[in-house]
């Protein structure tokens, strides 16, 4: 709030307050002339009115009220809140601050948290055989901690943190085993991922299927953790400038005659050789999806090789792909969530995926890239 509202709420609030108690003293002072009889000499409609006290409960709760309104000045930064804060404080992340709403927010979240985190610990980790997992959370959030508060964090901070959470693997595992971890992740999942990926986990165009085996960034235990915790931005650009109409059209030929889908189709063997030459220029798909078109888990780059499609692999969809490009953004849950809701989370996304062999691409000749964008996130919660 600005120094001007901030000054012109309390000014106002003071003169409210002394206006309402000069109004009350000056009725409580003011005597009026009485009739013999005690009354004001007013009446009206035969009502006589009379000059009685007021009653004493009535000015208790008056005065009382008044008395609560200096007391919630002195108490909260009610009186120029930039340069009074009042003397009530919360403890927010270990620290005793002044009372804000949103520290007071921060306080209460942190409480209801702890009690989460005690029950995790003992009636979840125990049971599921993961209690050594305690330790390393314990050290994760000392380190996040220290992310958070320092304003130059040591070089090699966050690589120690994804360390951490990569330890953290093994006990996800094990969690995807509990029927009582996977209830509380599958309620998780619905509350913050089902809009994206829908109830039953299968995804939608743009949003990848999590029941499947095909993963951009990996699909094992640590994988969908750092998913989950760091979130992911992929990017797959646009080609039409570079490649012009008749280049895309080529590349989109070559990425169907490689791909699982390409029964149904009439293949046009010319720009199916134009295509492979422009793809395996350095420079283009090849450096992502590399040589033989499975893709890349590093880059988050798809494997082109078989009929999963993340927007769709019919020829007309692959050329829009290669023109405009694609986007997409798996937000980071870390701060939103916590780590021990996000392993939670990755126990029951790692419990839904297909764990058999990846079948092998129908095609065994040699590609470079393009659509099934690298857009998106991982296959893994958004």
């Amino acid at each position: 709030m600005t120094f001007f509202w901030s000054s012109w709420i309390t000014i106002f609030s003071i003169m409210c307050w002394a206006f309402i108690l000069g109004i009350l003293l000056m009725v409580l002072k003011y005597k009026p002339e009485l009739e013999e009889d005690g009354t004001t000499g007013h009446e009206y409609d035969g009502v006589r009115e009379y000059d009685k006290a007021l009653p004493k409960w009535w000015l208790v709760i008056f005065f009382g009220s008044i008395i609560w309104g200096v007391a919630y000045w002195v108490f909260f930064p009610g009186i120029f809140p930039s340069k009074w804060e009042g003397i009530t404080t919360v403890e927010v992340d270990g620290k005793t601050l002044p009372w804000t709403s949103k520290n007071e927010l921060y306080s209460e979240l942190e409480s209801n948290n702890k009690v989460f985190t005690d029950n995790f610990e003992k009636n979840i980790l125990a049971k599921a055989d993961a209690s050594g997992a305690t330790k390393t959370l314990a050290s994760l959030s000392e380190m996040q901690a220290t992310m958070r508060h320092s304003e130059k964090p040591p070089a090699d901070l966050q690589a120690q943190i994804d360390e951490k959470v990569a330890e953290l693997s093994p006990y996800v595992e094990k969690l995807a085993e509990n029927p009582n971890a996977l209830k509380v992740g599958s309620r998780l999942f619905l509350q913050n991922c089902a809009v994206c990926h829908g109830s039953n986990a299968k995804g939608a165009t743009g949003y990848p299927n999590l029941t499947d085996n095909d993963w951009l960034y990996g699909g094992e235990a640590a994988n969908i953790l750092t998913t989950l915790h760091n979130g992911r931005v992929g990017g797959m650009a646009a080609w039409r400038d570079q490649l012009g109409e008749d280049g895309i059209r080529a590349v989109s030929e070559y990425v169907l005659s490689i791909s699982g889908n390409q029964p149904g189709y009439e293949l046009d063997k010319a720009q199916v050789a134009q295509g492979e030459a422009i793809f395996k220029e350095p420079t283009n798909c090849v450096l992502c999806h590399g040589p033989d078109g499975k893709g890349m888990i590093s880059a988050g780059a798809p494997n082109l090789t078989d009929n999963i499609w993340l927007y769709g692999g019919d020829r007309e969809t692959i050329r829009e792909t290669l023109r405009y490009g694609r986007a997409g953004v798996m937000p980071e849950w870390q701060t939103k969530l916590g780590n021990e809701r996000i392993m939670l989370l990755a126990a029951y996304v790692y419990s839904l995926s297909d764990r058999t062999a990846k079948p092998v691409a129908k095609t065994t000749t040699a590609v470079a890239t393009m659509p099934k964008p690298v857009a998106s996130t991982e296959k893994t919660v958004n």
